[in-house]
């Protein structure tokens, strides 16, 4: 047996066991309690597929490989210490630089190989190449929309979805010529660049309600596109990996999609998140009830189960270990409390999650919205920290309401509503929400994270803390 055979088998293994680290990743980031062994399984995966490339015997030079991975390291390491409420963009950002790649890759493939490109080959080149293109840039416009240098609300035009339709057919076009005439080399460039102009038209108008769901759908383009660079490379490691991203992200937008009553052909070209103007205009007069600290503090001290609501207002505010401090002030009085999840609450999948996990809140205290919602008439007090949308009765009530039909929290079924916001200012749907001008509602405006501290102060000093 030769030493290239066995350096060759060596190798495989080294895959086999990296794709097998990255099913666990996935199985055990299914569930918050093993989440974290699910990290450092698709970490360690990554590293021993990083390894076993590195020991492919066609490399016969490593100092542009190692001047890479100094680089990458330099970027990397700062773009990986980022605020909680940061962590939805820096995920556009990695999707995007995953595009970027492999759409550079397809390129080099491209014109390496041609005009001896079989056409089954160069029809999963296509792919690569059309996917990693639109991903690369709808990424970047997410990415901007969620740092808000973008406009969150959706931005649109007569005609978008004709344009956009008409792009996409355009670069299928280019694609089917090209597997037919892979020599006709001129056409290459534009296979590149309509994609990249469909994705920016694809994500300008779809507004910030959509987004988490974005995140996901842009998360299985950018799977697929591995996969099929993976077909391109002959690499069994890229395909099952890019497999996995690309089903698993596709699965995530389709429950994330009826989680928000939405079709993808909504999500995609729906522009939800339109200001109602008029309607805003028109409950400015309407009143709302407000409370103080004190007010809210007294409150929560006579109640015996509480549910907090989490959301992006939460996130924004930094108000998770001073929701923790709540969480425990309260419990030690007695009180019940849980936390009420919504699927899309925040800006990407299990984005509340993540924030209370790292307050340490215990998991078995996290309860989705169907596990949450039964309990909600049975609720002393509910307290919501800037959630918006979801919480919105005009979804079970309001035919004429964008978000109709959506699954919401059932909040206004508790005793007692308590909301923690800056001002009346509408979410990411840019409607108004009728919770808050119920007779059972408590306005406490102010930021989230001084307001629950204050709520904390006044129950601590209280003679039975």
């Amino acid at each position: 047996m030769t030493t290239a055979l066995v350096s060759e088998q060596f190798i495989q293994i080294i895959y086999l066991i990296s794709a097998a680290l990255f099913i666990l990743s996935l199985k055990w980031l299914s569930s918050p309690a093993s989440a974290r062994h699910g990290v450092w399984a698709g970490e360690l995966g990554m590293l021993l597929a990083v390894i076993g490339t590195l020991l492919y015997r066609g490399i016969v030079d490593y100092t542009w490989i190692a001047i890479a991975l100094v680089l990458g390291t330099i970027i990397g390491i700062p773009l990986g210490r980022v605020q909680m409420t940061a962590v939805p963009q820096r995920t556009a950002l990695s999707h995007a630089f995953g595009a970027l790649c492999v759409g550079l890759v397809g390129t080099a493939e491209f014109y390496l190989r041609t005009p001896q490109i079989p056409r089954f080959m160069m029809a999963v080149l296509s792919a690569e190449v059309i996917l990693g293109s639109l991903t690369f840039t709808g990424s970047l416009m997410a990415a901007g929309k969620l740092q808000e240098i973008l406009p969150q609300r959706p931005i649109t035009y007569r005609g978008q979805n004709i344009v956009n339709m008409s792009l996409l057919a355009i670069s299928v076009a280019v694609a089917v010529y090209l597997v037919i005439h892979p020599e006709d080399t001129r056409f290459f460039p534009l296979m590149i660049a309509v994609p990249l102009l469909f994705g920016v038209l694809m994500i300008v108008p779809i507004g910030g309600a959509d987004m988490p769901t974005v995140i996901s759908l842009l998360n299985s383009y950018a799977g697929l596109s591995a996969a099929a660079m993976g077909f391109v490379l002959d690499s069994k490691l890229l395909i099952i990996a890019g497999a996995l991203d690309g089903s698993s992200g596709f699965i995530l937008s389709v429950i994330m999609s009826k989680a928000m009553n939405r079709s993808f052909t909504n999500v995609l070209f729906g522009a939800f998140g339109q200001v109602q103007a008029s309607a805003a205009a028109a409950k400015e007069t309407r009143t709302v009830r407000s409370a103080t600290a004190e007010e809210a503090g007294a409150i929560l001290a006579a109640s015996n189960s509480v549910v907090i609501v989490p959301g992006y207002g939460m996130a924004v505010a930094q108000a998770q270990h001073k929701v923790r401090e709540l969480f425990d002030t309260l419990t030690k009085r007695g009180v019940n409390v849980t936390f009420g999840i919504h699927p899309v609450a925040g800006r990407m999948p299990g984005h509340m999650n993540v924030l209370l996990a790292e307050a340490d809140i215990p998991y078995d205290k996290l309860l989705d919205m169907d596990a949450v919602n039964p309990d909600f008439p049975q609720t002393d007090v509910v307290l919501i920290i800037g959630a918006n949308d979801v919480t919105n009765p005009a979804a079970r009530s309001d035919r004429s309401s964008p978000i109709y039909g959506m699954p919401i929290l059932d909040v206004d079924k508790a005793r007692t509503v308590m909301v923690i916001k800056r001002s009346m200012s509408p979410g990411f749907a840019g409607i108004d929400n009728e919770l808050y001008y119920l007779d059972k509602t408590l306005m406490l405006f102010g930021d989230a994270r001084a307001f629950v501290g204050d709520i904390v102060r006044q129950l601590s000093g209280d003679g039975h803390a």
